[in-house]
């Protein structure tokens, strides 16, 4: 399933993302920003445990997480999610899974590998601003469920429709939280009318 936020915040900050004229620094910004928001979405059906809690009054109802939370940032553009979801989120694991796009055949070549040796989370949250041709995500839930991950969700900025199709044809257990789909890829792979590389506009490489 796709979730598109309808959030005002999040259509008015990813329309700051797309300018070409956002410079890196404010660029990192919106995508933390973006990034808390969409995760603010993504949680929404979190499991709760109930508890009491003593006030300065009495004591009142209270609850706290049942689930254990990971954050699985695809290097090198999911990096800029990580901060802005963990500081809402302090308790969650940070995993690094390190992929790039072949530019030839724009398939994943895996690079790095940093989860532990069995899982101790109970809900994964996969990381890429883009979610373009698929196959980076695709290949890192793959990953995920071959170490044992049982429930994982992607969260991305911008989607194209093909690479909702892939993720969703090769996991269709797998809900997208993005902030917009757009038209199509172009004939590099990019999406259209996107916002350029994530990557390199976070980090001022392009």
């Amino acid at each position: 399933m796709v979730h598109v936020s309808q959030h005002p915040l999040v259509k008015h900050k990813l329309t700051l993302l797309r300018h070409k004229a956002t410079e890196p620094k404010k660029f990192r910004e919106l995508i933390r920003e973006v990034a808390i928001l969409l995760a603010y979405e993504a949680t929404a059906d979190l499991s709760l445990n109930e508890l009491e809690v003593t006030t300065p009054m009495g004591t009142a109802r209270g609850y706290s997480l049942k689930e254990k939370i990971g954050l699985v940032p695809i290097l090198r553009a999911g990096l800029g999610m990580v901060d802005g979801i963990w500081e809402m989120m302090p308790g969650s694991e940070v995993w690094h899974i390190g992929l790039y796009r072949d530019e030839e055949t724009l398939r994943p070549v895996f690079y790095y590998n940093k989860l532990p040796t069995a899982p101790t989370v109970q809900l994964c949250l996969v990381l890429d601003p883009m979610l373009a041709t698929g196959g980076s995500a695709v290949a890192a839930v793959d990953m995920l469920k071959k170490w044992g991950a049982r429930h994982i969700k992607f969260v991305g900025i911008l989607a194209a429709p093909e690479g909702i199709a892939r993720l969703t044809e090769a996991h269709p257990d797998v809900p997208i939280y993005v902030a917009a789909v757009d038209e199509r890829l172009n004939e590099i792979g990019y999406i259209v009318p996107g916002l350029g590389d994530a990557g390199d506009r976070q980090f001022g490489t392009g």
